[in-house]
């Protein structure tokens, strides 16, 4: 028996179960829970290929999100009539994959606007009714698994063009006249069904925008762990998943809860092909992404978007190519590793792995780097990047020196072996004054440049230093407001305006939400390149950076707030 029949065997099994079995299931569903070992799998593999594709690509617009918007719904609805990818090579594409060092691919399989790249029985807008008349997805689910590259497939919630789901386009902003949501539910779940029978085995079920999904999305997960008990499927199903998906930043660090940033290779944060001039970002941003991932003890899914033809755009593969090759130097330092134990910051990041901890040094602010005390003895240190580092342990903490000549421009690698596994220390924090309360945290802003989701509050609230909150040219005043999750104490503000452009921001005012008012509790009038201030302890869960004054769209690099350091007791 094949693996497909297997599939549709287990499918069949499924959907024959009693009612009474199902109930049972429900009152302890082990399900809800992902399999250990293949938690630990993906978390290993730590980089994977997103690819964003379909008819949206004639375009040169946003898949799913142009429909309505800057193309016409009935233009956009027929686009699958001429596309025809005659270029498209999935082993080609799986190829690519491998040069970069990424180890499992992710392919949009339906976005937002419904059409479908693999050949379903659920509806006609699929890849089988348009010129080309090939299974894109079978054909590259099989490519990736020949060539050793894990296959999992992205496919939204949301569908603004399916008659029976209550919203539709632009946005997923207009409601329908009439809809039956119980209908199209069952049609979800059977073209998932017919993904994992027909293309499985797959690594995950990458879920998207669960609008109208709360309680319905359990069923998903159901589903699909009956289908395949060692599938993962992330947290957009509408009731939660198996790990977190930060998008268009880095995830904080995180050892208790996997995640995975979904992050864009454009130049311009486009996810489908944005057209000829769109380029890439450079090398060190890539690398800095996949790094401060690894030591926040996430993994990247960085994107591509394959043109009309069906070709992965040369300078995205150059790019590719270069990030492969650091990784066939230096990917001990992230393949199989865990985040830690020093939390990121700008400057530095570290992974671990057995007795070894790595630390990556992208910055260096000071001659020397100053780490926080391990409790164990360094017996082995090397300069993975080549040459030397002088490396100093003290009960006090750790001092790492390494020359100016040795120093590389993106990462200097120093590993660092431990007299026992790196794995049982505890996180520390690099920064004597403390992590910073607000990085990582839920954050939203007034406005965002171009509506932008990369340029969003949240890009000032992930500690990277090249991300940053971004405004359309034309605003003035702005805020930027940060829910800590809980009631924090906090004495200092650490401020970073983008003054490339010019220095934008006049005034401005530290905010507290006190039940339905705002309350002022710091104010200033400029704040340039790097602004630290200090203030009586505030208690608060939601803050606002408030600029008051600003000129030509003020842009923020990050917006920090640091909890009063604790004092020695006086003897």
């Amino acid at each position: 028996m094949t693996r497909a029949q297997c599939f549709r065997l287990i499918a069949i099994l499924t959907l024959a179960m009693p009612a009474h079995s199902l109930r049972a299931a429900d009152a302890e569903p082990p399900w809800m829970t992902p399999d250990p070992a293949a938690v630990k799998r993906w978390q290993d593999m730590r980089f994977g290929m997103f690819i964003h594709w379909g008819p949206v690509s004639l375009t040169h617009q946003e898949i799913g999100w142009s429909r309505g918007a800057q193309t016409p719904i009935e233009e956009y609805d027929n686009l699958y009539k001429k596309f025809n990818p005659v270029k498209f090579n999935p082993g080609e594409w799986a190829a690519i994959a491998r040069a970069a060092g990424m180890k499992y691919v992710v392919l949009t399989t339906k976005h937002h606007d419904g059409f479908c790249l693999f050949a379903t029985k659920e509806t006609d807008y699929n890849i089988m009714n348009s010129p080309f008349n090939r299974d894109v997805t079978r054909e590259l689910a099989d490519a990736c698994r020949k060539q050793g590259v894990a296959f999992g497939t992205y496919y939204s919630v949301c569908d603004w063009h399916h008659p029976d789901f209550p919203l539709t386009s632009p946005g997923g902003k207009v409601k329908r006249e009439k809809s039956d949501l119980d209908a199209y539910n069952r049609y979800l779940l059977a073209q998932i069904r017919e993904l994992i029978v027909n293309c499985g085995p797959l690594l995950t079920i990458w879920n998207d925008v669960p609008q109208e999904f709360k309680g319905r999305g359990v069923k998903t997960i159901k589903m699909v762990r009956e289908l395949q008990p060692d599938i993962l499927i992330n947290n957009r199903t509408g009731d939660g998943g198996d790990y977190d998906t930060p998008e268009q930043r880095i995830g904080g660090f995180n050892m208790q809860r996997p995640w995975e940033s979904c992050m864009t290779i454009s130049a311009h944060g486009h996810w489908a092909w944005g057209g000829p001039e769109d380029g890439v970002k450079p090398l060190s941003a890539c690398l800095l992404m996949l790094i401060r991932a690894a030591g926040g003890d996430g993994n990247v899914l960085l994107n591509v978007g394959p043109t009309p033809e069906g070709v992965i755009e040369p300078c995205q593969v150059d790019r590719l190519k270069e990030i492969g090759a650091w990784l066939a130097k230096y990917g001990d330092s992230i393949y199989g590793t865990r985040g830690g134990p020093y939390k990121p910051t700008k400057s530095v990041a570290s992974t671990r792995k057995g007795n070894t901890i790595y630390i990556h040094i992208t910055g260096w602010p000071e001659e020397t780097l100053t780490l926080p005390a391990l409790p164990a003895k360094i017996v082995k240190s090397c300069v993975l990047t080549g040459g030397e580092a002088t490396v100093k342990q003290t009960a006090d903490g750790i001092e790492i020196a390494v020359p100016k000549a040795d120093r590389q421009k993106i990462d200097t690698i120093v590993a660092l072996e431990l007299d026992k596994p790196a794995i049982g220390i505890e996180p520390l924090s690099v920064n004597p004054a403390g992590e910073s309360l607000t990085t990582g945290k839920k954050a939203k802003a007034s406005n965002v440049y171009q509506k932008l989701s990369h340029y969003g509050g949240a890009s000032a609230v992930d500690d990277n230093e090249d991300t940053r909150w971004a405004t359309d040219a034309s605003t003035g005043p702005c805020w930027l407001e940060v829910d800590l999750g809980k009631p924090q104490t906090f004495d200092r503000a650490v401020i970073q305006e983008c003054v490339d452009y010019g220095v934008r921001v006049k005034a401005f005012e530290l905010q507290y939400k006190d039940g339905s008012e705002w309350k002022t509790f710091h104010s200033g009038k400029g704040i340039g390149k790097n602004l630290e201030v200090k203030f009586a302890p505030v208690t608060a869960r939601i803050v606002r950076l408030n600029i008051t004054e600003g000129k030509g769209g003020p842009t923020i690099w990050e917006f920090q707030l640091f909890a009063p350091a604790a004092r020695k007791a006086t003897p």
